[in-house]
C-alpha cells in the first residue's frame, strides 16, 4: 500500500518535516461533499472550519438523526435504495465539482458504496474515524482507515525514519453525556423521520427503544460492577502480579470485528482463547478477560466465560472485569491478546506481547507476535522497542488529531498558525531504500517504493 505525496507534501519532507498533519490533504480540496458524520454536531463544525479555510462543504443526509443534526448545511436528503445510491453520487460528484469526499467511517454501507465512485473519478476520500491513540486523539486518513489504511506495513519503512519525539496532546475532555444525549436525539428523529427516508439501512440496529435501554443497562452494570470488579482487581495486583495475560473484547457490532476479523460473533473469539489458554498456558497462569465499556449496555459475557471455564477446567484461573483501570491492567500483565482492538497499540506502549487474532494496521513483525495463539501464552516474544516509537511517531503525527468527538475539537487545539506544522526535526530526514523481508515481500515493495520518493523525488 503506497502513503500517497502530493508535491508540496513531499517537499515538507525532504525539508526536514516529519510532521505534516493529517488534515493537510483535506485542505488541498476546493469543494468537500460529506456523507455520515458521528452522532451529534461536529460535522457542523468540522464544515464551519472548512469554510474558514477557503473550502466549500455540501452535505448528504440519510435520515432523520442527519437532518436534525445537520439541517442547516448546504445539504441534500437522498432517500432512495442502497443500490441506487452509487449513481446518484456520482452525478451529484459531478454536477457541482467536487474534488473531496469526507464521512465517518469507512465501513457502513454508504460509505463503503462512495469509496468505489470516489475512487473510480480519481477524487480524495477522507475517513474520520475514533482514535487510533488513546485518548485526546481522533483518527483522520485520505483513503481509509484501520486495515483500509494506507499507512505503511513494512518494518524497514519506519526504521529508516528518524526517532522523534512527539509532543503530548492537549486534553480533549470527551463529554459521556454529550455523546449519550447526541446517541438519544438522533435515533429519536430517525424513528419520527422514518416515513421521509423509507429506503434507508443503517449499519447497526436503528431503534430508539434499543439505545435507550442499553443506555440505561450501560449505567446500571457500571455502578454494579464497581463493587464486582474492586476485589477482583485488587486481588490480581497482589498476587499475580506479572502473572495473568490480558484480553481486551471490543464492541459486539463493532466493524473491526464484523468486517476485519475471521469472527462472525465476539463469543466466538472468548471461546477460542478459553479453550487455547486451558490447553497450552501455565497452570500457574490466569486469563483476565476486560469488557469494552461502550458495549457494557448491549452485552455480558459472564454466564459465557464462566461456562466455558467449567468445560475447559479453568474456573479459578479465569476472571472478568469491565471497569478497571486499563493502562495499570496492561501494566502489570504478561501480554494480551485481542482481536485487532486499538487496545493492542495501549499495549504496545507498555512493551507488553501482544496476540492479535484479526487483521490490523500495526501487525506487523518486531511488534507483535507472529506465531499461533498457542504458542503465544508460553513463547517470548520479539519486541522492538526503536521500531515501535518510530512507527508510533509516524501514526501520530500522519493520522492523528489531538482532540474529541464529544469534547474539545481539534480545530480549535491545532493554534492560531494551523495549518501550517509547528514542529521539524532538526535535520533532514535521511531515508534509505532497505532489502524487502522474504516474508510479505509484495507490501515491503510497495513500502519501500515510498522510501524511493521520499529519498530521491521520483
Amino acid at each position: 500500500m503506497n502513503a500517497r505525496l502530493d508535491a508540496r507534501q513531499l517537499a515538507r519532507y525532504q525539508q526536514g518535516d516529519f510532521s505534516v498533519p493529517g488534515y493537510y490533504n483535506l485542505l488541498q480540496c476546493r469543494r468537500v461533499l460529506m456523507l455520515q458524520g458521528p452522532m451529534g454536531t461536529f460535522f457542523n463544525r468540522v464544515a464551519a472550519w472548512l469554510e474558514e479555510q477557503h473550502v466549500s462543504v455540501k452535505k448528504i443526509n440519510f435520515n432523520g438523526g442527519d437532518w436534525l443534526f445537520h439541517r442547516n448545511l448546504d445539504a441534500v436528503d437522498y432517500r432512495g435504495a442502497l443500490q441506487d445510491f452509487p449513481e446518484f453520487l456520482r452525478a451529484f460528484l459531478v454536477e457541482h465539482d467536487i474534488d473531496g469526499v469526507l464521512c465517518f467511517g469507512d465501513c457502513r454501507h454508504y460509505h463503503k458504496a462512495a469509496k468505489a465512485v470516489v475512487e473510480e473519478l480519481g477524487m480524495r476520500f477522507f475517513v474520520f474515524e475514533e482514535g487510533y491513540v488513546r485518548p485526546d486523539y481522533v483518527t483522520l486518513e485520505c483513503g481509509g482507515v484501520n486495515v483500509n489504511s494506507r499507512v505503511p506495513r513494512s518494518p524497514a519503512f519506519y526504521l529508516s525514519l528518524p526517532d522523534v519525539d512527539v509532543p503530548k496532546p492537549q486534553a480533549a475532555h470527551p463529554n459521556f453525556r454529550r455523546a449519550a444525549w447526541s446517541s438519544m436525539f438522533y435515533y429519536a428523529a430517525g424513528r419520527l423521520l422514518r416515513a421521509h427516508y423509507p429506503l434507508y439501512r443503517h449499519h447497526k440496529k436503528f431503534s430508539i427503544r434499543y439505545e435507550a435501554r442499553a443506555w440505561c443497562r450501560s449505567w446500571v452494570r457500571k455502578h454494579l460492577n464497581r463493587w464486582r470488579d474492586k476485589p477482583v482487581f485488587e486481588q490480581l495486583m497482589r498476587e499475580q502480579d506479572g502473572k495473568y495475560f490480558a484480553v481486551a473484547l471490543q464492541v459486539y457490532n463493532d466493524s473491526q470485528v464484523t468486517t476485519h476479523s475471521p469472527y462472525a460473533d465476539v463469543r466466538d473469539f472468548i471461546r477460542e482463547v478459553v479453550a487455547s489458554f486451558a490447553a497450552h498456558a501455565d497452570a500457574s497462569h490466569h486469563l483476565v478477560f476486560k469488557h469494552h465499556p461502550m458495549d457494557r449496555g448491549q452485552r455480558d459475557y459472564r454466564r459465557l466465560i464462566e461456562g466455558l471455564c467449567a468445560e475447559h477446567g479453568v474456573s479459578g484461573r479465569v476472571h472478568y472485569v469491565h471497569d478497571v483501570h486499563l493502562p495499570t491492567l496492561l501494566r502489570h500483565s504478561r501480554g494480551v491478546v485481542t482481536i485487532n482492538s486499538t487496545v493492542g497499540l495501549s499495549t504496545l506502549y507498555h512493551y507488553k506481547p501482544l496476540k492479535l487474532m484479526g487483521r490490523a494496521l500495526y501487525d506487523m513483525d518486531g511488534l507483535t507476535f507472529q506465531g499461533e495463539l498457542a504458542q503465544f501464552w508460553t513463547s517470548v516474544t520479539r519486541f522492538d522497542r526503536s521500531l515501535w516509537r518510530r512507527f508510533r511517531a509516524y501514526l501520530i503525527t500522519q493520522t492523528q488529531l489531538n482532540g474529541a468527538f464529544y469534547g474539545r475539537d481539534f480545530q480549535d487545539l491545532l493554534g492560531h498558525d494551523a495549518p501550517v506544522c509547528k514542529h521539524t526535526l532538526s535535520a533532514p530526514l535521511q531515508l534509505k531504500v532497505m532489502p524487502p523481508d522474504t516474508a510479505g515481500a509484495a507490501n515491503d515493495a510497495d513500502d519501500i517504493d515510498l522510501v524511493r520518493v521520499l529519498r530521491h523525488g521520483t
